[in-house]
């Protein structure tokens, strides 16, 4: 059984046993630098709510606040400093190239990249980190937090739901949904320049006139 296969058998195992709970305490882990992809615990919460066992409101409920918590930690991490980050990070097998190049996203763009950054693998699980290395004022931080978990999540159980008890085929396509996702976010940021930014110069000539 390779390291993807474990942990989404230890995933279904912790959340038959501890039900909402469970779910709440893997999306906390999955919003740090804990090794839980939201990809392997999501989509079986769909699943039990096809087959009756969960309510789709009390998931919606439990993950976004798991992520929200996670994601404090992880800010509550940043603000300590980054030596203390890479010194405690690496024993959840932190990647200090990944969050270097997350620090980078981050200051380029700012704060909305707390909200783009819960959909674009590798990074959702850093981010919290550079915002708290920022002093990133702590409301708009768990207001992006919220919307793009609850966004994620719930594209991840509504998938769940609609593979039924085929659910386990997500984990084999991760990495199709992870570039899918990302080509979808690329084309909404295009058109927003282009709507923005470049459309308004290219009629202000005929306004001059």
């Amino acid at each position: 059984m390779g390291l993807t296969e474990s942990i989404c058998y230890y995933n279904t195992i912790f959340i038959n046993q501890c039900s909402y709970i469970g779910v709440f305490v893997l999306m906390a882990l999955e919003s740090m630098i804990a090794p839980v992809p939201s990809e392997l615990v999501m989509p079986f919460a769909g699943f039990l709510i096809f087959t009756g066992h969960f309510n789709p409101l009390a998931v919606m409920v439990a993950s976004s606040l798991g992520s929200i918590c996670g994601s404090l930690l992880s800010y509550g991490m940043g603000m300590l400093g980054e030596p203390v980050v890479l010194r405690y990070g690496r024993y959840l097998l932190l990647n200090p190239h990944h969050l270097e190049w997350t620090k980078n996203f981050f200051a380029r763009h700012g704060g909305k990249t707390i909200f783009i950054c819960r959909f674009i693998p590798v990074v959702r699980h850093l981010i919290s980190i550079p915002a708290g290395m920022a002093r990133m004022r702590l409301l708009p931080f768990i207001i992006y937090t919220l919307v793009g978990a609850t966004l994620w999540n719930g594209f991840l159980t509504y998938l769940g739901v609609r593979l039924k008890e085929n659910w386990r085929l997500i984990q084999k396509y991760t990495h199709i949904l992870d570039v899918l996702v990302i080509l979808a976010l690329v084309a909404v940021m295009a058109y927003f320049v282009w709507k923005v930014a470049l459309r308004p110069k290219a009629a202000s000539p005929h306004q001059d006139k």
